[in-house]
């Protein structure tokens, strides 16, 4: 065995370990955004799984507390993303099939390596949903805490696409009138979902659109049962109709057309939510066309060998980016950013995501760090980027309990070795993660994946 692995298992067991609430850590001397600005050089204290104290520990701070020097080392919030998924691929495959509590705790804890401490699964979570939440809740060792849309509410014969998913036992609701649209809401605000996922795409014209009867019915029904709703939409007609149905999040973004100034101010007077996700289509050739990034730790640290070695393989590479989907990628990832840029300078709230965990490209952890980046492209200082997957991601799912450094939080925090806000590349950077109150991580590792 590594010795580093080793040492991981080691901070794993004892992070398993219940903490007393009067256990006193001071991480001393970081330099700390918390998660809207730059705090400069300060002490964070943390009791138990909560921040105590943000500012220079006093002497009865320090006395009887673990002290760790973060001489040289930044700090902010623990990433929140609001729109990934877990328990669905297994190597180069993804489907249904993989959806157990063994698999979504690996996912978890790969998120969390990589610093995202909170994760919204948005659908096609399988029967099992509620129990691993409930579980992975009151054990940070497991990894992130987990939120989600449990199956979610699809279209007839349509997205998700059940063939294209692997969704040999299709957990999604495909309700075909009003009715049983509300009826699928009920069922789910029952079963415990912290938000409704609708699917409003046809895919490129390959499969049945969700009716507008049917989802306006769900946006109706889910404000009643005081539920908020995510759409996943790709084209600007579905948008504005959900935006206008009163839709609370925009789980996509919009990708077939420049997003027009009446959208941007309906979103803004509504306080719609907008989450871009612009690696989604980005995935699909990102890889092929830098194989050298598989040579990085940061990135290989997050593929299952059978998906490190096919992508190595110079043939699969020259097919891949070949391939009659790439041009198509391409340009919907110049119009994401294009309209994301547009949304942010209309005062849009932009939320957290990468669709990341949903297939195999879609490298979880790996993607929202690229996702940091490609929000800089579009216009994001670094500190803006770093506030939408910090406090502004936590807001959009109204968890007033995380996201910022400040006293009476939850002490999931990242800490790194280069300053962020210089570079946003330096997110990679990873020197430790905590989650409540405890190191759960010293990042990306090399652990032993599965062929």
């Amino acid at each position: 065995m590594h010795r580093r692995t080793l040492m991981l298992g080691l901070i794993a067991t004892f992070a398993a370990l219940p903490a007393a609430a009067t256990d006193t850590v001071i991480l001393e001397n970081a330099r700390v955004f918390d998660g809207r600005r730059d705090l400069g050089i300060v002490d964070v204290v943390l009791q138990g799984e909560r921040i105590l104290h943000v500012g220079k520990a006093n002497d009865a701070q320090r006395r009887d507390a673990r002290r760790i020097d973060y001489t040289g080392k930044h700090l902010l919030p623990g990433l929140v993303s609001n729109h990934s998924h877990v328990g669905n691929t297994g190597g180069l495959e993804h489907g249904d099939r993989f959806y157990t509590r063994d698999v979504v705790v690996r996912d978890l804890q790969q998120f969390q390596r990589y610093g995202v401490t909170t994760v919204t699964s948005l659908g096609m979570n399988g029967d099992a949903f509620a129990s691993i939440r409930a579980e992975v809740r009151n054990d940070p060792g497991l990894g992130a805490q987990l939120y989600g849309a449990g199956a979610g509410i699809g279209a007839v014969a349509g997205a998700p696409p059940t063939q294209i998913m692997g969704l040999a036992n299709d957990p999604v609701a495909r309700p075909a009138t009003p009715d049983e649209a509300r009826a699928a809401v009920r069922a789910q605000k029952v079963a415990g979902v912290d938000v409704i996922k609708l699917w409003v795409d046809d895919l490129g014209g390959r499969f049945p659109m969700m009716a507008p009867e049917i989802y306006r019915a769900a946006i109706d029904e889910a404000h009643r049962v005081d539920l908020r709703v995510a759409a996943h939409i790709h084209d600007h007609a579905q948008a504005a109709d959900l935006v206008d149905a009163g839709v609370d999040i925009i789980a996509h973004g919009i990708r077939d057309a420049a997003i027009s100034p009446a959208l941007v101010k309906a979103m803004k007077d509504k306080g719609t939510w907008y989450i871009p996700t612009v690696n989604i289509d980005e995935a699909n050739y990102l890889y092929a066309e830098n194989p050298a990034w598989l040579q990085t730790p940061f990135l290989r640290h997050a593929l299952p060998e059978a998906v490190a070695t096919r992508w190595q393989d110079p043939q699969w590479q020259a097919q891949q980016l070949a391939g009659a989907n790439i041009p198509g990628a391409r340009k919907a990832v110049a119009m994401n950013l294009r309209n994301l840029r547009t949304l942010r300078e209309g005062g849009v709230d932009i939320g957290f995501g990468t669709d990341s965990g949903a297939m195999p490209q879609r490298v979880i952890g790996f993607a929202e760090h690229r996702e940091l980046e490609l929000m800089t492209t579009a216009g994001f200082t670094s500190a803006q980027a770093l506030a939408v997957a910090t406090s502004e991601a936590a807001r959009l799912q109204g968890l007033n309990d995380r996201g910022i450094v400040a006293v009476g939080k939850r002490a999931d925090l990242l800490v790194l070795d280069a300053d962020p806000l210089q570079d946003i590349l330096n997110t990679r950077r990873i020197h430790a993660v905590w989650q409540a109150g405890r190191q759960v991580s010293d990042g990306p590792s090399d652990v032993t994946h599965a062929p």
